[in-house]
C-alpha cells in the first residue's frame, strides 16, 4: 500500500510531481482491474486468523485454569453485589493467597517428622491482578475483531454498502461517482481504491477516484 501511495498522503507537493504519481497510479489500477481479489481475501484472512487466535487462547487460558478464566472477569466486576454472606473472591479463589504446607523435618529420634503449617502465596497478589487485566484485554480484542470481521462480512455480501462507505471516507466525492465506480469493478479492486483513502491525501484522492470512473467509464463504453 506503501508503494502505491508514492508519498500522496501529503497534499503539499509540486504539481507536476503530482500529476505523475496520479497518472501512474490511475495507469497501475486500470492495469490491475480484477486482479486484487487474492489481495482483499488474503488481508481479510489475516483478520479471521487474529480472531480465530484471540478465541483460541483464551479456550487455552480457560482450560489451564479449570473452566474458571473465561467468567473470570465478570465474578470479579459481581463481587461487591452479592450478599455478604454468600461472597466468595474470585480472585482469592482463583488465587489462593494462604494454603497448607507440609515441611519434612529430622525430629530429635532422627527419624523424618511433618510439619503442617500456613504458606503465604505473596506472588499470587500480583498474579490476580496481572490475569484479570489479561481478561479484560482479551475480551476487549476479541469484541473488537469480532465485530470488525462481521463488518468485512457485510462488505462482502452487500455491495450498496461500499458506495456509502466510500462517500463516508472522503465526503467530498459525490456518491453518484461512488456508487458508479463501485458497479464496475471488483471488491478486491475496491478494497484497494478503498484502503488507497485511508493513506491518501483526501483532495488528491478525490481527483484520482474521479478520474478513475471516467477512465473505467470511457473503457466499458469501448467494449
Amino acid at each position: 500500500m506503501k508503494t502505491l501511495v508514492m508519498g500522496l498522503h501529503i497534499g503539499i507537493c509540486h504539481e507536476k510531481e503530482k500529476k505523475t504519481k496520479k497518472k501512474i497510479l490511475i495507469e497501475y489500477l486500470m492495469q490491475h482491474l480484477k486482479n486484487h481479489n487474492l489481495y482483499a481475501l488474503r488481508y481479510w484472512a489475516c483478520e479471521c486468523l487474529c480472531l480465530i487466535n484471540i478465541i483460541f487462547q483464551l479456550y487455552l487460558m480457560n482450560k489451564f485454569f479449570d473452566g474458571e478464566f473465561l467468567a473470570y472477569g465478570w465474578k470479579v466486576m459481581n463481587f461487591s453485589e452479592v450478599a455478604q454472606e454468600e461472597r466468595v473472591d474470585p480472585m482469592v479463589y482463583i488465587f489462593p493467597r494462604v494454603t497448607k504446607c507440609i515441611f519434612h523435618k529430622y525430629g530429635s529420634s532422627g527419624s523424618i517428622q511433618k510439619h503442617d503449617s500456613l504458606c503465604i502465596l505473596p506472588l499470587n497478589i500480583v498474579n490476580e491482578k496481572t490475569y484479570i487485566f489479561i481478561w479484560f484485554w482479551f475480551m476487549l480484542l476479541a469484541t473488537l475483531l469480532a465485530f470488525l470481521v462481521i463488518y468485512r462480512i457485510l462488505i462482502i455480501i452487500m455491495p450498496k454498502i461500499r458506495p456509502r462507505l466510500m462517500n463516508a471516507k472522503n465526503k467530498t466525492i459525490p456518491i453518484d461517482v461512488c456508487e458508479a465506480i463501485s458497479k464496475k469493478i471488483d471488491i478486491g479492486d475496491w478494497w484497494v481504491l478503498f484502503m488507497l483513502g485511508t493513506n491518501m491525501d483526501p483532495i488528491i484522492y478525490k481527483e484520482i477516484v474521479s478520474e478513475l470512473a471516467k477512465k473505467i467509464e470511457t473503457n466499458s463504453s469501448n467494449h
